[in-house]
């Protein structure tokens, strides 16, 4: 895909619009064989291997399914933390107990997000993972993502940053999506690797 004219922000919309178009095109099986095939590649990730805490979410419509691999994740023995979106779009979290321990929250107009019901454990508790699964809907060879555009994960990974903390970041999404180039700005952070179904790309 080629780099479009205009300023970052209104290409990214550009881009954001044309991706989920993609997204939109998907079958109901087309997303349980990526999902299925998705955690599979996930977890052949070293770093999820070693790791004690993972910070990841919870896939909503038409994103790349996720919650095969926070089951797997938790059958490990790993702490998984889900994210709570609060009212100013930044992101609390609390630990994931099984799918039974989810619960449809709608905000405002928009898709209503599974989030967990127990404890709220406060935004900083990212911080202490090992490896963050971030969402998106495109990433470049430079590892920059292409978010929704809601600025909650560039809080989680400025909150990252400022702590000192330094988890893997790794962005989960189609084959598709792993493009030539993202539009990048100032506060944009590079993730460490992308999982697709079809396999990891690293990034340096």
């Amino acid at each position: 895909m080629s780099h479009l004219e205009g300023g970052p922000e209104s290409d990214k919309r550009m881009l954001r619009r044309e991706f989920l178009a993609m997204r939109n095109r998907l079958t109901t099986d087309d997303l349980r064989t990526a999902a299925v095939a998705l955690a599979a590649r996930a977890l052949e990730l070293p770093e999820l291997a070693h790791a004690r805490v993972v910070a990841a979410y919870v896939s909503v419509g038409t994103e790349p399914g996720t919650l095969a691999l926070l089951d797997a994740l938790r059958a490990r023995g790993v702490r998984v933390l889900l994210p709570v979106l609060l009212p100013d779009n930044d992101l609390d979290w609390g630990a994931y107990a099984g799918q039974d321990s989810l619960s449809p929250v709608r905000h405002g107009g928009k898709t209503a997000l599974l989030e967990p019901t127990g404890e709220r454990l406060g935004p900083d508790a990212v911080t202490g993972a090992d490896v963050v699964l971030l969402p998106g809907l495109a990433v470049d060879e430079h590892g920059m993502r292409l978010g929704r555009g809601g600025g909650s994960y560039d809080r989680v990974l400025a909150r990252l940053a400022d702590s000192g903390a330094r988890p893997r970041l790794v962005v989960l999404l189609y084959d598709t999506e792993v493009v030539e180039h993202v539009p990048g700005e100032a506060h944009d952070r590079p993730v460490h690797a992308v999982v697709t179904p079809s396999g990891v790309r690293r990034f340096t």
